[in-house]
């Protein structure tokens, strides 16, 4: 799979690692009225995600403890937004190109 902000290719567990790792501006947090969400927006079609973040404004920490894997959470809806909505971002199998892979120990 591509990147959608940048030039790397892999798989879509790789492209999953490498959102979180290079592009974690790519999930937002807003507060709307008395609830945070993570907000999740394709720069190819500029179609949107939101999700409620519990447990809301009630604990400040919350967020600062999980950010990280809200983030995931996030990158998740987009890279099966980009397998579902964007078949061109897929890389092409046979391609001559080698694949930039980023390991992860989960």
């Amino acid at each position: 799979m591509n990147c959608p902000w940048c030039a790397f290719q892999g798989t879509p567990r790789g492209l999953h690692a490498h959102l979180a790792e290079a592009h974690p501006e790519g999930v937002r947090f807003e507060t709307r009225g008395n609830r945070r969400v993570y907000v999740v927006e394709c720069p190819i079609c500029h179609s949107g995600y939101d999700q409620a973040i519990k447990p809301g404004l009630d604990d400040p920490e919350f967020l600062v403890e999980f950010e990280r894997e809200i983030r995931l959470v996030g990158f998740d809806m987009m890279v099966n937004h980009l397998l579902g909505e964007h078949p061109e971002q897929q890389q092409e199998a046979g391609s001559s190109e080698p694949a930039e892979t980023t390991q992860t120990n989960d």
